[in-house]
């Protein structure tokens, strides 16, 4: 038995080897799972055909363009009626500037005829009364132009917008 002893010592330096070698492995492989679950690839995006992305983009130009067609025409009948109130608010602001200066002249002829103090009171007041007016309407119509400037403007980024759709539209044809 004496020389069974090297070798029982031998296998139990293996077992403890062994055992170590087993806690080492045990350590190594529990945390598996989760390495798996970190390490493993998900597909966060969906790729989609060109073919497909080209034949949306054209439904939708196709849906849209009716609809900005005719939010141009509306913008430019708004435009043609705002141009023809304001010729029409010329026209008037002409004919009252004319009937001022008329009414004027033949107020400074009465006045020079009678030359009384309770009517020179009454001459400065009407042409005040005329001033006021005149003002609101200057007012009103710098309003107006502003309108017409600010409608014009839209108009034109909407042509621009449109353009630039039909242009990316047609590029991707």
């Amino acid at each position: 038995m004496a020389t069974l002893g090297p070798a029982v010592s031998s296998l139990r330096a293996s077992l403890a080897l062994l055992d170590s070698s087993i806690s080492i492995l045990d350590e190594g492989v529990s945390d598996f799972p989760r390495l798996r679950r970190v390490l493993q690839t998900q597909q966060h995006f969906e790729l989609v055909p060109e073919t497909t992305l080209k034949a949306a983009q054209q439904s939708l130009a196709d849906e849209i363009s009716p609809a900005i067609e005719q939010l141009l025409s509306t913008a430019e009948s708004h435009l043609n009626q705002l141009a023809r109130k304001e010729q029409s608010l010329k026209a008037r602001h002409e004919l009252l500037e004319g009937r001022l200066g008329s009414q004027k002249s033949s107020e400074v002829g009465q006045l020079s005829r009678y030359r009384r103090p309770s009517g020179a009171g009454r001459a400065s007041g009407l042409p005040d009364a005329k001033a006021l007016q005149m003002k609101r309407l200057q007012q009103k119509k710098d309003q107006l132009q502003f309108a017409i400037e600010r409608l014009e403007l839209q108009g034109k980024q909407k042509e621009r917008e449109l353009r630039k759709s039909m242009a990316f539209v047609k590029a991707e044809d």
